[in-house]
């Protein structure tokens, strides 16, 4: 898992040049940014880097740059942003190359203390491939010394996430993990590797396929895994219940089966939904009011689909998470989207809000319901990756994490 990892603390970068990995992946509309999370979440370490007298130089991804550098996934208004919340001028390198002539010459000026915002490194298409050796030697050749602060991005082999690692330390810079990465590291890792129990793991979404691997390893650390949302509907159909038009992945009845099979031989507790909030059809659109019953989950009409758990079973979850000494959850309970099918959501994130517990959010979806439902500062943790949290959940090496020295 990468739980001693050196962090930023561990080094003085006073007059290094270090190039700083961020997740500045941020929503734009019309060359506005709508959410600057990401970016007030990766202040603490460029402030720390700042402090210590480092020219600061940060890169990031934004967006999926499907057609090739373009104006619209630019990362100026980062910059614009930055140098408001740093209270100084965050200079942008505007080069679309993102290593270019520009990029040395703007180093090259730099003062102790300064900072300097690369662009977009999707724009290099070698970011993304297998061949991004050429990429990641031009990011390391204007730095010292490296920082990965993209939890966000850590599950991924990237160039400027991984690869830039390997020429750092050939001429002799450290690669270390900013105060956010710290923070995931320690309280995913923690909360999986070493928790204080009971340990209860709460997950939903739409689909048991993106959550696989989770559910087995959870099953393995948890003492009891609360499912919900449309996956639990694949559970429901492998208890031989009928479920009518809801959300069912028929490939994976069998291991949900398994997995039932498994939590019982472990002796752990596994609770599925015992009533299910049901409409005709799906909302359209996602928050258009809609008639809706409840029922028992093994008596759902074969015209109906299951799209949030029942009154029962929210208070059947909250009652699990009150016993709980660390709680992980990963994914909502049902379409949280629309005011009507959000209670069930609504019922763990305010369980969840009340209890001592360590609470830990896997990003994604539930990062989002618990921030659009207001409970976001009754969590312990929230995590800032969706695809990198879970994946963390599965008990897989992150490619970031991994790359940084130990301490």
């Amino acid at each position: 898992m990468g739980l001693n990892k050196k962090s930023v603390d561990d080094v003085n970068y006073s007059g290094k040049r270090v190039l700083c990995r961020c997740d500045f992946n941020v929503p734009l509309k019309g060359g506005e940014i709508t959410d600057d999370t990401r970016i007030v979440a990766a202040l603490p370490t460029i402030n720390k880097l700042i402090k210590d007298g480092a020219k600061v130089i940060l890169c990031s991804h934004l967006g999926k740059v499907k057609n090739g550098p373009n104006e619209g996934e630019s990362l100026a208004p980062v910059a614009k942003r930055l140098s408001e919340k740093l209270g100084k001028e965050v200079k942008f390198v505007a080069d679309y190359n993102v290593t270019g002539a520009a990029a040395t010459e703007a180093v090259n000026a730099m003062k102790d203390g300064d900072v300097v915002l690369l662009q977009n490194t999707r724009f290099r298409g070698e970011e993304e491939t297998k061949n991004g050796d050429a990429f990641s030697k031009e990011l390391a050749d204007l730095a010292d010394d490296y920082v990965c602060d993209a939890f966000g991005s850590s599950h991924r082999a990237h160039a400027s996430v991984a690869g830039v690692t390997k020429y750092i330390r050939e001429k002799g810079g450290s690669c270390a993990v900013g105060y956010l990465m710290q923070k995931e590291i320690n309280f995913l890792g923690n909360a999986v590797e070493n928790p204080v129990r009971p340990f209860v793991a709460i997950l939903g979404g739409a689909k048991v396929a993106d959550k696989l691997n989770v559910i087995s390893n959870l099953l393995e650390k948890c003492d009891t895994l609360i499912i919900g949302g449309g996956m639990a509907y694949t559970f429901l159909k492998a208890k031989g219940y009928e479920v009518g038009t809801s959300l069912v992945d028929d490939t994976k009845i069998d291991y949900c089966k398994e997995m039932m099979e498994k939590a019982s031989k472990l002796g752990k507790t596994l609770l599925l939904p015992v009533d299910t909030t049901i409409a005709k059809s799906f909302p359209d659109p996602i928050d258009a009011p809609i008639d809706i019953s409840v029922v028992d989950s093994d008596k759902i009409p074969a015209d109906m689909m299951g799209l949030d758990i029942g009154p029962r079973t929210s208070a059947m979850y909250a009652d699990a998470v009150k016993t709980a000494k660390t709680v992980v959850w990963n994914g909502p309970m049902g379409v949280f989207e629309n005011p009507i099918l959000a209670k069930g959501t609504i019922a763990v994130a305010k369980a969840l809000a009340e209890t001592d517990a360590t609470t830990v959010i896997g990003g994604g979806d539930s990062a989002a319901a618990v921030n659009q439902l207001g409970f976001a500062d009754k969590m312990t943790h929230i995590s800032t990756g969706g695809g990198a949290s879970l994946e963390f959940l599965e008990g897989k090496e992150l490619p970031g994490v991994a790359a940084a020295d130990d301490k």
